[in-house]
């Protein structure tokens, strides 16, 4: 725990004293500029599937996954290794901040074109009752564009999609609810919501 703790810190440390040069939006709260910019991107429309796109995303969702990393109460490796450092430092009205403006910028569209996205599509709006999976739309919305604590999906990564609904279907990722969706969500059910949902 000290190792990652350690990790965390540092990386918070390198990420504040890196101040990236396309970060230049004034309209940006600083902690973006400074600190989020660097693996979000300024808009939050970030370019590597290893950190989460945030441009579109509900701000209710934003703060309450800062408030779990600040907490340690989302305790995934991905949660551990980056973010419990990044949000240590951050006050709730910091948060209020970051979420305000992440949310208001323009999402990315999703590209709705994978070669199983007609599949994705009908898990994603019906469910499949012989694996227990609902629709996803019931919470996360016919567009997936989420609401409120429920978050943003359409858009997102595919790589990143992916390893989340296999980090709940797991117990990797500690969620109930998304465990209990997911727990009988074949590979290619997953990879079916994803090609529905994501853009590279």
């Amino acid at each position: 725990m000290k190792r990652l703790t350690w990790i965390s810190t540092s990386l918070f440390a390198l990420a504040a004293m890196a101040a990236p040069a396309q970060a230049q939006d004034a309209g940006a709260p600083q902690i973006i500029r400074r600190v989020c910019a660097n693996c979000h991107g300024l808009d939050g429309n970030s370019t590597s599937a290893t950190f989460p796109r945030l441009n579109g995303q509900q701000a209710s969702y934003i703060v309450a996954q800062l408030k779990n990393f600040r907490g340690h109460s989302r305790g995934d490796p991905h949660a551990m290794a980056y973010m419990w450092g990044m949000a240590a430092p951050l006050s709730d009205n910091q948060m209020a901040d970051v979420a305000k403006y992440l949310s208001s910028r323009k999402p990315t569209v999703p590209q709705k074109g994978g070669a199983l996205a007609a599949e994705g599509q009908k898990i994603y709006s019906e469910g499949v009752d012989a694996h227990n999976i609902p629709a996803c739309a019931a919470c996360h919305g016919d567009q997936g564009e989420g609401n409120g604590e429920i978050p943003r999906l359409a858009g997102q990564h595919a790589d990143y999609l992916k390893a989340q609904l296999e980090d709940f279907r797991s117990l990797v990722r500690n969620n109930d609810v998304m465990h209990a969706n997911t727990k009988d969500m074949t590979n290619r059910e997953i990879e079916a919501v994803v090609s529905y949902l994501a853009n590279e």
